[in-house]
């Protein structure tokens, strides 16, 4: 099977290359001339759809998206929809970060609370689409941990290995992450549907 995913961060287009490995997932960049698609939704959903449906449109084929971001109980579910653009429009990751500790900094342990969810869209044919969704919570750590990962990783501590992401390697966060969740139950339906075949 061949689909398109509508993404240009290539952090991410390498985790769920990794993930779907037995599938064709071709970037809609390598298809169309540069392209950029504005998340104008309000939930993760909306966003999810938004760059899905662009990406069927312009290369009719089925087409995947994600939307992913970090939920803190303590910020009133900040950086949420923002999570890429916490520390404005161009932010990087590092700024992302800075901004983050910086909004936690004198909260209790308990407001470091936090989650990661990812929402995959997928559309195979006009008019039709399905969402697919996975959740990991955690904590935010004080300061950054480990190299790997990217985004909020070096940050977001998962209690049940005791490390946060970025102190994983790619295999091993992509079998208990968010996206992999939510990858999981899409590949369960491929299955189910008899699409992948």
């Amino acid at each position: 099977m061949r689909l398109v995913l509508a993404s240009g961060n290539p952090d991410k287009v390498r985790e769920i290359k990794e993930i779907l490995a037995d599938i064709e997932v071709l970037p809609l960049s390598s298809l169309v001339d540069k392209i950029e698609i504005e998340e104008s939704g309000l939930t993760f959903r909306e966003n999810a759809y938004i760059k899905a449906r662009t990406a069927f449109e312009l290369t009719g084929l089925p087409s995947l998206a994600d939307d992913t971001g970090l939920v803190v109980y303590g910020l009133h579910g900040m950086p949420g929809v923002f999570s890429s653009r916490f520390a404005g429009e161009n932010a990087g990751y590092e700024e992302n970060r800075r901004k983050l500790l910086e909004a936690l900094r004198g909260l209790p342990h308990s407001a470091r609370r936090a989650y990661f969810i990812c929402v995959i869209a997928f559309i195979e044919k006009p008019g039709g689409v399905k969402f697919f969704e996975g959740k990991v919570e955690g904590f935010i750590t004080e300061k950054p941990r480990g190299q790997g990962g990217f985004g909020y990783d070096p940050l977001f501590l998962y209690p049940p290995l005791g490390r946060t992401f970025a102190e994983l390697s790619l295999r091993e966060k992509n079998r208990v992450s968010h996206r992999y969740r939510a990858l999981s139950k899409f590949r369960g339906y491929l299955n189910e549907s008899g699409i992948s075949r």
